[in-house]
């Protein structure tokens, strides 16, 4: 008899729809601004600027929030 509990099937991931896009560029337009406030706030705070940049710290704030949006 043979063992089909191992036999798991292959799943492919497709590529991002234009709607995925579309969500990201309204985001991480939306984070921009909150992104720089922030930056500028803790190099005054620090003295030195911040190892991440705002466009940096936006985009990663933009990587997380869509894919939320498009798993609810």
């Amino acid at each position: 008899m043979a063992d089909q509990t191992t036999d798991l099937p292959i799943t492919r991931t497709k590529p991002p729809k234009a709607e995925f896009y579309t969500y990201f560029a309204l985001i991480f337009a939306a984070t921009l601004p909150l992104a720089a406030l922030t930056w500028l706030l803790a190099a005054a705070r620090q003295g030195r600027l911040p190892e991440k940049g705002p466009l940096a710290r936006a985009w990663s704030q933009a990587r997380i929030i869509t894919p939320m949006i498009f798993s609810a």
